[in-house]
């Protein structure tokens, strides 16, 4: 399934049911008086976040989603159904703007989380309902309530513990699929990636949900690369795991840029994503001597002055270590 993270659409409320004017004509009842029912209420629209989805695409192809209408009332005091209310189920991290102020409506963050956007009109009154003692006899009902229409737009931001974050083909995707569940598409080439995955990693009988980012470069904050389309998913997450494919570099300055390329994107983004804490670890080490290992770890903690962990998802080295270092990460945020 494709994966969409913003659509555009028109929700509109059902308009409520119009009152009936009617009168009570039974055999051996003179002056049956008015019984004319009431109408019933416009469905609403209702937003419900669901974990079963991960994507906006059912959205995709239909731009206006209406709810029922309500019925009109009819004679002996029958009031109309009322309309029914059409669910939009979301993912779970959708914000809901309205369209044309650029005004957050809702952030559905919870599963179950419901949130009205539209309500329906209220049904009009019948006839029945206005008859007084000085008024036995009226001739008139109510109009049903016009529905509400909205032009919304749904933009999805991930919740995730931990963002795996780096340079295309740093290791990410390998990664995610180590400690979980996940099966993203992995090869030797960058942009593998090209949509953000979701892992739930287990450590201690306790779970992180952690999200694989698609490789970000320089300039990805102005729209290069894949970078600007996925950089809102990183926003939510407590932390971040800074991937760092070392085994590609000769010099230690080399590694330092890499890791400096994304700092400074993440910076030009949103300056808060720098507050979130780091971990910060050296990919593919499988292919790497002892000696260049510690090259590359002692320079950069030189340098950053913080601890820099060496890792391999294929050799496993150093995996149950980071995971544990993610659960506390989580806990601690």
């Amino acid at each position: 399934m494709k994966f969409i993270d913003e659509v555009e659409v028109i929700v509109r409320s059902g308009a409520g049911g119009n009152g009936c004017v009617g009168w009570r004509r039974e055999k051996y009842v003179p002056r049956g008086g008015p019984d004319g029912g009431n109408g019933g209420s416009g469905g609403n629209i209702v937003f419900l976040a669901d974990e079963n989805f991960n994507t906006l695409m059912h959205f995709r192809g239909k731009k206006v989603f209406e709810a029922e209408s309500g019925i009109k009332g009819a004679g002996s005091q029958m009031d109309g159904a009322t309309g029914a209310h059409l669910i939009l189920r979301v993912p779970v991290g959708t914000l809901v703007y309205h369209r044309e102020t650029g005004d957050l409506i809702c952030d559905l963050s919870e599963h179950g989380q419901e949130f009205i956007a539209a309500e329906g009109g209220r049904g009009g009154m019948g006839n029945a309902f206005f008859q007084t003692s000085t008024n036995r006899a009226p001739h008139y009902a109510q109009k049903g309530e016009p529905g509400v229409e909205l032009p919304l737009r749904l933009e999805l931001k991930l919740l995730a513990d931990i963002a795996l974050i780096g340079l295309p083909n740093a290791g990410k995707s390998t990664l995610i699929s180590t400690i979980s569940a996940a099966r993203p598409k992995i090869a030797d080439y960058p942009f593998t990636t090209l949509e953000p995955n979701l892992g739930v990693a287990e450590v201690d009988e306790k779970t992180i949900v952690v999200a694989d980012i698609p490789g970000l470069i320089e300039g990805a904050s102005e729209g290069k690369g894949l970078g600007i389309a996925f950089l809102k998913h990183i926003e939510r997450t407590s932390a971040l795991v800074h991937l760092i494919d070392c085994s590609m570099f000769i010099e230690e300055f080399e590694v330092m840029e890499a890791y400096t390329t994304i700092r400074e994107e993440l910076e030009k983004y949103d300056t808060d994503l720098l507050n979130k804490k780091e971990i910060i670890c050296l990919t593919k080490i499988d292919a790497m001597t002892e000696e260049e290992i510690e090259k590359f770890r002692s320079f950069m903690e030189q340098q950053l002055d913080k601890k820099v962990l060496p890792i391999s998802s294929v050799s496993g080295r150093n995996i149950d270590l980071l995971k544990r270092l993610m659960l506390a990460t989580k806990e601690e945020a």
